[in-house]
């Protein structure tokens, strides 16, 4: 059997005169161990793990060696993640996980032997790479959403987590991780940042995020809505004021009773509640995903023909190339020259 757990980081060997310099330097080198680790988002390193332990069983399975991997297994394994019915970005992120296993384990892997160059881009060509893109939640679909929520206690945490997505354009990962202030939840990892109530509405500082890995941090600031029934700000404070959060996770798991429980949500609760919603509001809920607060709030701006470093800068891309893709999505029928033809 071949039961390989994702390699930790190697251990760093030291030998000086004293034992107190020993201990103090191997506290040093465990501290740049979690510092390597934290390079990566939470949500990759959990994929990543996972990844790996699906290869290992695989080769596990079929009496092959996982650590280190020859490129024939990396091209069986692949195989068999297509054939089963996998996507390609699912086989992509898999390779990556392999290949990054490796590296920390000090192993070459050789992703460009034709064992595996072949092998991918045959699947790719087979099976493609293009995404199936949920779809953007609109100001129409959030109003409707909107609709079909009561004043219960999920009602309203409900309301507010879809208006406060919707109007700061957050990652599902960002929105759950924001606290109801500054400095409320030091070392959770699934924290992302917070709230603050100003005169001109509520500042989101992000302390990291999924393009942040190195904690530069940003300011996101979300102003009051033109209608009360829809500000974004009077939602946030009446699911504040109703659930009596003053420290603590923003957005929390509500049970059948009503039970308000410490923990914050997970990011794929998001993605729960805007399917929820969209049922209830009598939308296709399958189209829908955490991810369509986000790209809904890209997609209606732009429509309204916003600014495009406007709606770059809420987003945080680090580049246009990705904003553009949400302009021209909004735009598709709009700019198409068929609508010339007088037919």
């Amino acid at each position: 059997m071949n039961s390989n757990p994702l390699p930790e980081l190697p251990a760093q060997t030291v030998t000086l005169r004293t034992g107190r310099a020993v201990d103090r330097l191997t506290a040093t080198a465990e501290k740049a161990k979690q510092y390597a680790e934290r390079a990566r988002s939470t949500n990759t390193r959990r994929a990543y793990r996972a990844d790996w332990d699906h290869f290992a069983a695989f080769c596990d399975s079929h009496g092959l060696i996982a650590l280190p991997a020859t490129p024939e297994t990396l091209g069986l394994y692949l195989t068999d993640l297509a054939e089963t019915g996998y996507k390609a970005a699912t086989l992509q992120r898999r390779l990556s996980a392999i290949r990054e296993a490796h590296r920390i384990a000090r192993h070459t892997l050789d992703t460009g032997h034709p064992a595996v160059r072949e092998v991918w881009r045959g699947i790719r060509g087979v099976i493609g790479t293009a995404k199936t893109p949920k779809a953007p939640a609109l100001g129409t679909d959030i109003l409707a959403m909107l609709a079909t929520l009561g004043d219960s206690t999920a009602g309203q945490r409900d309301r507010a987590l879809l208006l406060l997505g919707f109007a700061s354009a957050l990652r599902r990962s960002e929105l759950v991780g924001l606290d109801a202030g500054p400095g409320q939840t030091p070392g959770d990892p699934a924290g992302h940042g917070w709230i603050e109530f100003c005169d001109e509405g509520i500042r989101i500082q992000l302390v990291r995020s999924k393009t942040d890995q190195q904690g530069e941090g940003r300011s996101i600031g979300v102003p009051f809505g033109v209608h009360p029934d829809t500000c974004p700000v009077a939602a946030v404070r009446a699911w504040l004021d109703h659930a009596g959060i003053v420290h603590g996770p923003l957005f929390r798991p509500v049970g059948r009773a009503g039970t308000i429980r410490l923990d914050r949500l997970t990011d794929r609760s998001v993605a729960l509640i805007v399917k929820r919603a969209a049922e209830a509001a009598g939308l296709e809920s399958a189209t829908y995903a955490g991810h369509s607060l986000r790209s809904g709030h890209a997609t209606t701006v732009a429509m309204n023909d916003g600014d495009e470093r406007a709606i770059q800068a809420q987003l945080g891309h680090s580049s246009a190339e990705m904003t553009r893709r949400y302009i021209r999505e909004a735009n598709i029928f709009r700019r198409s020259s068929a609508g010339k033809l007088g037919l």
